[in-house]
């Protein structure tokens, strides 16, 4: 799918090199189709060594020199590095933004042109090639587009693409956020071993391989999670006893509270950069 399209990954963050580490793992893209960049001179030099990757500190030279530009710096500094490259951004580039919280229109009104521009939104997950991104696209992004961004994220883990893109809201506050609750629960649940006797790391190792498991056994049987719910349960039995407390302590409940909350602050995340890239000196010539 993506053949010899050149690949600038701007920022080498945590979220560019796995990127980076994705794109070359997976055979997607070769390292010589791949130039990134970074402030920092030494973070170059050590993902030029370790994965044999272009690299310069000059965003413009990147930037034209490619045909997909993957903008994975932090929402803080996107709208300079935007206008800073943005006299080399035309209609025969894909441009991909990773920067959370910063909807297309953000970007739309900070670059005042028509491109064809792509939204990811991944997880932390990413690093260990485990993703779960949800892609949405520009109004003059093209269906080859989409599938190219699809292509790259699918090199770190699984993504989908939503037709709606309010709803990248709602993947913030479900899969963005989600690895923190889910940290929490496995912390939770070693807590409740290291109470019942166990050690600190027999109790972590066990609560951490039952997620991993019961989440690899819902990917690849593709049931409902009330059925293989109702598998774990006998009559009278220990797991019905454990999931009677959790309804009663209202997990359930918390948790869609917690994705309600996480999704609505996103929203007023986004209308609070959509406010500042209409009024950001970076944004305007």
């Amino acid at each position: 799918m993506l053949n010899d399209k050149k690949i600038a990954i701007i920022g080498t963050g945590n979220m560019g090199e796995a990127l980076i580490s994705g794109l070359i793992v997976s055979e997607s893209s070769k390292p010589k189709n791949i130039i990134c960049t970074d402030v920092r001179e030494d973070r170059l030099d050590e993902i030029r060594r370790e994965y044999g990757v272009r690299t310069t500190s000059d965003n413009l030279q990147a930037v034209a020199e490619s045909d997909i530009i993957v903008y994975a710096v932090k929402p803080q500094i996107i709208a300079a590095v935007l206008k800073e490259t943005a006299e080399k951004l035309d209609m025969s580039k894909l441009i991909i933004s990773i920067a959370a919280g910063v909807p297309l229109p953000a970007i739309e009104t900070c670059l005042n042109k028509d491109l064809r521009l792509i939204r990811v939104m991944p997880n932390i997950a990413a690093s260990v090639k485990e993703a779960a991104s949800a892609i949405a696209a520009g109004e003059h992004a093209t269906k080859e587009d989409i599938d190219l961004a699809m292509a790259i994220f699918n090199s770190i883990g699984k993504s989908i693409f939503l037709k709606e893109n309010y709803l990248m809201d709602a993947i913030t506050g479900l899969s963005g956020s989600g690895p923190a609750y889910i940290f929490l629960i496995v912390d939770a649940l070693a807590d409740a071993g290291v109470k019942m006797g166990l050690s600190r790391k027999e109790a972590l190792f066990l609560s951490t391989q039952t997620v991993l498991g019961a989440a690899k056994l819902l990917m690849e049987t593709q049931e409902h999670p009330g059925q293989l719910k109702d598998k774990v349960t006998s009559p009278g039995g220990t797991a019905i006893a454990g999931l009677a407390t959790l309804e009663e302590g209202g997990l359930r409940t918390t948790l869609i509270h917690a994705v309600e909350a996480a999704t609505n602050r996103s929203k007023e995340l986004g209308e609070v950069m959509l406010k500042n890239f209409a009024n950001n000196n970076a944004c305007k010539t």
